[in-house]
């Protein structure tokens, strides 16, 4: 079993159509001051998606952010996206916001305890203060500054947000400049924002489609989804033990649970089916998360004695993608017209069969995103398996 992130064949991002549709974007220009945006934060008006790093800055870094903002001096702008009145994605300054976020609770987070503090974030809309006073994941937020020359200390050294004094309000009217990004036209599929994350990534650092899907759409489904992600049978059939780093395992499970309940809806390219589908899940509800997860349970329970490497394929050693999610769909679509759960176990004989089949295989081999291979290798599919 690899850890490597190289162990997929990639049909997603292949650029099928090639061309950039008109956009009605605005980008308008704000200064909320550090305490509005706390307060943002807080409210949950303000939240930095998940396909965000984790917090990595160190406590010298954050506190020079923090005089910079005490003595005025410029700092970069943030970037926002506009979902609704009042509810802001952050697309560029999570490690900024956040060092303004702690620093104003007067408590900087620990290293070592910075991923579960992520998801703890994330859950909850912000850091309960149970979490916040718990030493094994915080420690005092004191400035640590270097004055202008060698062993000389900044004036503001050693200062919490409460022991400013007379910088305090200072601090808090701060000016920060933010750039609040909002889609027009066309209404109601997100295309322009997307592009808007893809083009400015975050960080210096290329985003891949998923990494900018979980953060645009991010819901219950999502949450589904990594739960399943980390399920020991789904990352034995991976042959990957660990989640990939940029989301691909995620954006597997989600092309599954796609080709499964849209594929009749399927248009390329595959970029923008997904992103469909993810915008159209943000609505179901608890019980529909559920019955998925019940039922990708039920299909690795049906294929819990096929070989670990059923989906590898055997000339490159990556993951089919295109076998898993034909094979995933006919196997499965039975069970969901009959809303219930799959029943026996699946054939390894008839997933070679369709490995190995020339119809199947010529469809995975060039323009896989195609409507018509797509279909063709979901009506092979269905030709060969039986349905659980």
């Amino acid at each position: 079993m690899t850890d490597s992130t190289d162990w997929f064949d990639d049909y997603a991002e292949e650029n099928v159509d090639g061309q950039i549709d008109e956009y009605d974007v605005t980008a308008t220009p704000n200064d909320f001051n550090v305490l509005t945006l706390y307060s943002f934060i807080e409210a949950g008006a303000v939240r930095i998606p998940g396909f965000q790093r984790n917090y990595v800055w160190d406590k010298v870094r954050a506190s020079r952010l923090i005089e910079s903002l005490i003595l005025g001096i410029p700092v970069p702008q943030l970037f926002l996206y506009e979902q609704a009145r009042n509810r802001f994605q952050v697309i560029d300054g999570q490690q900024r916001l956040m060092s303004v976020y702690y620093y104003l609770k007067r408590r900087f987070p620990r290293i070592d305890k910075r991923g579960e503090l992520r998801a703890i974030f994330d859950e909850n809309g912000g850091i309960p203060d149970r979490i916040i006073h718990n030493d094994e994941y915080f420690e005092d937020f004191n400035l640590k500054l270097s004055g202008a020359l060698p062993n000389q200390q900044s004036k503001f050294h050693g200062l919490n947000y409460h022991t400013l004094d007379d910088y305090k309000t200072q601090l808090d009217l701060r000016p920060i400049r933010n750039i609040i990004v909002k889609q027009n036209t066309p209404v109601g599929d997100d295309t322009a924002i997307y592009e808007v994350f893809n083009r400015l990534n975050t960080g210096g650092v290329n985003l891949r489609p998923q990494e900018i899907r979980t953060s645009m759409y991010h819901s219950p489904f999502y949450d589904t989804l990594y739960k399943l992600n980390i399920h020991p049978l789904w990352r034995e059939l991976l042959q990957s033990s660990k989640p990939d780093l940029h989301m691909k395992d995620i954006e597997i499970l989600l092309r599954g649970f796609a080709m499964l309940l849209r594929n009749k809806a399927y248009a390329p390219s595959m970029v923008r089916f997904l992103n469909q589908y993810s915008k159209m899940a943000e609505s179901q509800t608890s019980i529909q998360n559920s019955y998925l997860a019940d039922l990708f349970e039920g299909f690795l329970k049906a294929t819990e004695k096929l070989p670990r490497d059923i989906f590898v394929n055997i000339k490159n050693g990556r993951f089919n993608i295109a076998l898993y999610e034909a094979v995933f769909t006919a196997l499965l679509e039975k069970a969901v017209a009959e809303k219930r759960q799959p029943k026996g176990k699946a054939s390894m004989k008839e997933i070679k069969e369709l490995s190995t089949n020339s119809k199947f295989n010529a469809a995975a081999l060039e323009g896989t995103t195609r409507t018509s291979n797509v279909t063709t290798r979901l009506d092979t599919a269905r030709s060969i398996l039986t349905s659980l």
